[in-house]
């Protein structure tokens, strides 16, 4: 039964403990993130402020925004790193040499050791590189080379040793030999400077300048003072803690203070009289315990080489931060210091530590849950929670008040006695009876939850409700109730009310309204507006007056504090930058809370926590910004890097273009924007953006000019980053082709001019022919026309012959028709002897050939050709036959053929049939038809 109550005394009564500390920006580089290999065994910085890393894959080269790996003459792990203007010298395994940027920015490397005259010996490695006026170190495990920059001669020392270092202090090289003790490097030699057990037995890992004089660190962390050839232990505060370490590196910062790296702890920050100041491992950031090495670059960022991968501690950073990894602390909407006591208001409930140590925060009793406030007034802090109000002393919280919500406690200046609360559900009242406070009344006529709530005069107040508007209440003399109330319309979303400078000012989302109490409304405020809201980077949510009197907001991108200028007596606008991340974990939408704690060093609440601010530590620097890198691509085909230190000529179609930029800044909180235009293409410029790069695409040919510049928080790069370059025109667009262009014009205008001439000459030429048709066809018609004069003089004359015929016929036919009808009378007188010579007579005219002779002529005369024909035609054919067809030809009757031929019509178609037959014409064909057509 003890043991119950003894675990439920421990659970309900010792305060919860976090063990989580306000520690610096931490960024972590994964190897996922490099690209390398695990272990970083050195890091040094260069003119340019790039970072160069030791690593087990080669020589890292971080530009700010993008890695690059240049693996070793030997693909061996490369374990020392030191740039020396503009060469960065390395060494690995059986080699050492220097790296120099070629014009396309790419590094490349040149072996020193062929340079020796003796050759290494076998199986070194080199550990470290150090400077040391005109000379270069290596050291390995068992020599230390000595490079003269002037005459690039070498001398070499012998120091075997378990830990390769060496130290400059004070202008002189100190070096460690296992077993033997320190040396000093004198005139090329070692000398020893001290064998005492200390340095003798353990490993020297560090040796520094402090009040003039040598400190000593060893793997043990104990640090030892060399003075008068006499070693003597640092009497530190943190010896007890450094001793049960093994350290493996160290660095002396610029500000006097130590970081020592260990080998399962991370790294100790120790002041330069020795007290701890933090110790930094994985539980509160590192991404590994085992430090190999520690370097301050020139942004007093602390780099890290770990086992597993990279980290940067911003020591110099004007933020601190309290993560909340467990998540127990939870949101931060409060705090404030108060006896020397940090306290934390969260969603979980109300937090303490002392001020400034490395304690615990630890919950006040009673307060679990929601807290909204916290005010000191009258000595006498008051939490305002969700449940109620508290008043807490050292370290407990008594109730004084169950109306739930306490959002505000103002106080009240017409009685010093009593103060004002706004809680969920309207106004309230507490009075100090005594010395203690009580809860009097809750102010009636008035039940609108009242967060926001500022003094007009001594019982008139301003009270704003982001959804329902701002009411005036003019409360009655005893703050009883509530006498008169006005209404005023909203202005906007993510609204707040504040006091700056004795005026009552509303923000919100479309600006700032003043109250102007002698016209009893609010006016837009011109000057807080364009200060706060009529900008590139807005105030988002509500605005904040600290305890100083300093008005404050949140935007994207910054931390915007408003003071008035000390020589103008004006507002002005001072922006910390900060990066998107923090301010998205700035606390819940509407409750951005920030509050003064002391000496210039302001609290933020956060989601997960919370940061501090030391705007002592806010400075600003100048930045160059660099372009890393330029490739060239042709369509279907591998990139190909360009020159970066002159202007590049182009084949047209290597047209497509890709540029990498960057900004070596290595802050957390700081964010680096580019923007950049192409000349040539679209002077407009882009828009600013994170892209650390950036392509175009098929380029017409032409003169280039490619710039970028940088935005790093809020400060503009002093330089604009060029690149020139011009594309080619292609062939059929080139100064040859314009030749061959003339040419071929040349030559098409004397092909067109020939064509033409051509073309006229053959147009002349038709024209003459056509005229020549012209007179041939009016010669033809001529020809015609006598033609058909002479064929109508011919017809005439056919037609006469014809006509000749006929009458030539018919006057055979009457005198063959007068010689018969004589004849046949002469025939009765058949006895008169005389008749008879006339007869015979007559019937010699009948049969004269002479008759045909001149019928013949007269029809060939008429119808010329045709007896030729038809003899042509039919062959076999007689005189007799063509005398009948040159009759049948005219057409003459059977009757007429018979007079004709002195013959009986009988006769006359016996003779019709022998030469249709002789003609062999068929049945059907008429025989006079087919003589007619004969032609």
């Amino acid at each position: 039964m003890n043991l119950l109550r003894n675990i439920l005394f421990i659970v309900l009564f010792i305060p919860v403990i976090f063990y989580a500390q306000e520690l610096p920006p931490i960024v972590n580089y994964t190897v996922k993130d490099y690209s390398g290999e695990n272990q970083n065994w050195n890091i040094d910085q260069s003119f340019e402020n790039y970072i160069y890393i030791g690593n087990n894959k080669g020589l890292m080269e971080y530009n700010g925004a993008d890695w690059k790996i240049y693996p070793s003459s030997n693909n061996s792990i490369i374990r020392s790193v030191k740039v020396i203007d503009k060469k960065i010298f390395t060494g690995c395994y059986m080699d050492f040499g220097y790296w120099v940027k070629n014009n396309y920015g790419n590094l490349t490397y040149t072996s020193l050791v062929e340079k020796l005259s003796n050759p290494l010996l076998n199986d070194e490695s080199f550990w470290n590189i150090v400077q040391f006026e005109d000379y270069v170190l290596f050291q390995s495990l068992k020599r230390i080379y000595i490079y003269n920059l002037s005459n690039e001669s070498f001398k070499i020392i012998e120091a075997p040793s378990k830990r390769a270092v060496i130290f400059i202090v004070e202008n002189s090289v100190y070096f460690q030999i296992s077993n033997k003790g320190i040396f000093k490097i004198k005139n090329g030699e070692g000398i020893l400077v001290s064998d005492e057990k200390a340095v003798k037995d353990q490993e020297i890992v560090g040796a520094f300048l402090v009040n003039k004089k040598l400190l000593f660190l060893t793997e043990n962390g104990e640090f030892y003072f060399f003075e008068n050839g006499s070693l003597s232990q640092w009497d530190i505060s943190s010896n007890q803690i450094l001793k049960s370490q093994n350290i493996y590196s160290s660095c002396k910062l610029s500000d006097g203070s130590f970081i020592l790296g260990s080998i399962s702890n991370g790294v100790y920050h120790i002041n330069s009289q020795g007290d701890l100041i933090q110790n930094i491992n994985k539980e509160k950031g590192l991404l590994d315990n085992t430090v190999l090495c520690v370097f301050e670059d020139k942004d007093k960022n602390i780099w890290l080489g770990l086992d597993d991968g990279l980290s940067i501690i911003n020591l110099d950073s004007p933020f601190n931060v309290y993560n909340d990894i467990q998540g127990t602390l939870g949101t931060v909407y409060t705090s404030l210091i108060f006896q020397n006591n940090l306290y934390v208001g969260t969603n979980q409930g109300l937090f303490y530590k002392p001020y400034n140590s490395n304690e615990k925060l630890q919950i006040v009793n009673n307060t679990q849950g929601q807290v909204w406030c916290l005010k000191v007034i009258d000595n006498t802090l008051f939490c305002g929670h969700n449940s109620g109000t508290f008043v807490v002393t050292d370290g407990f919280a008594l109730k004084i008040s169950d109306l739930p919500g306490t959002w505000d406690i103002k106080k009240v200046n017409a009685n010093q006695n009593i103060l004002l609360q706004g809680n969920y559900n309207g106004l309230s009242i507490l009075e100090k009876v005594g010395n203690k406070w009580e809860f009097r009344n809750k102010v009636e006529g008035f039940n609108i939850s009242s967060r926001f709530i500022e003094f007009v005069n001594e019982n008139e107040l301003l009270i704003n409700h982001e959804y329902d508007g701002i009411f005036k209440l003019k409360l009655n003399t005893e703050f009883t109730k509530v006498e008169n109330e006005i209404k005023f319309k909203l202005f906007g979303v993510e609204s707040s009310l504040v006091t700056y400078n004795n005026k009552v000012f509303h923000s919100s989302s479309v600006g700032v309204y003043k109250f102007q109490e002698d016209k009893n409304k609010f006016e837009i405020d011109s000057l807080f507006s364009s200060l706060l809201y009529n900008t590139e980077d807005p105030i988002k949510g509500n605005l904040i007056v600290d305890t100083k009197k300093n008005l404050w907001g949140f935007s994207d991108r910054n931390i915007v504090l408003i003071k008035y200028d000390a020589i103008t007596n004006k507002p002005k606008r001072i922006d910390i930058p900060v990066q998107k991340a923090f301010r998205s974990s700035n606390s819940v939408s509407g409750f951005a809370n920030l509050n003064y704690l002391k000496n210039e060093i302001y609290l933020v609440g956060n989601t997960n926590g919370f940061t501090t601010l030391n705007l002592d530590k806010l400075k600003t620097r100048n930045y160059d910004i660099f372009l890393n890198s330029v490739y060239k691509q042709a369509l279907n085909t591998p990139k190909e890097q360009l020159t970066l230190n002159k202007s590049n000529s182009l084949k047209s179609n290597q047209n497509n273009l890709f540029f990498a930029f960057s900004v070596p800044e290595f802050h957390e909180n700081i964010e680096v924007n580019f923007k950049h235009r192409l000349k040539g293409y679209n002077d407009k410029w882009s828009g600013w953006s994170e892209e650390s790069s950036v392509s175009y695409e098929n380029l017409p040919y032409g003169t280039y000019n490619f710039e970028v510049k940088a935005r790093i928080g809020n400060v503009i790069s002093d330089n604009t980053a060029v690149c020139s370059f011009e594309i080619d025109p292609p062939f059929y667009f080139s100064n040859l082709a314009y030749v061959l262009y003339s040419i071929c014009l040349i030559l098409l205008f004397i092909l067109i001019h020939s064509i033409y001439k051509f073309y006229h000459k053959k147009q002349t030429q038709l024209l003459v022919e056509k005229n020549q048709r012209q007179v041939t066809r009016m010669q033809l018609e001529k020809d015609k026309e006598i033609i058909k004069l002479k064929n109508e003089k011919l017809q005439q004359e056919i037609d006469n012959k014809t006509r000749e015929l006929s009458v030539s016929t018919m006057s055979i036919i009457k005198k063959n028709e007068i010689l018969n009808t004589i004849k046949n009378e002469l025939a009765d007188i058949k006895d008169d002897k005389t008749v008879k010579p006339v007869i015979k007579i007559i019937n010699t005219n009948l049969n004269n050939t002479s008759d045909w002779k001149m019928f013949q002529e007269a029809f060939n005369n008429a119808d010329r050709d045709f007896l030729k024909k038809i003899k042509e035609i039919h062959s076999n054919l007689t005189p007799n036959d063509l005398r009948l067809c040159a009759y049948l030809r005219m057409n003459l009757s059977s009757k007429e053929l018979a007079r004709l031929l002195s013959i009986s019509i009988k006769s006359v178609e016996i003779k019709r049939h022998r030469l249709r037959k002789k003609m062999e014409l068929p049945h059907e064909t008429n025989l006079v038809d087919y003589i007619l057509n004969i032609c």
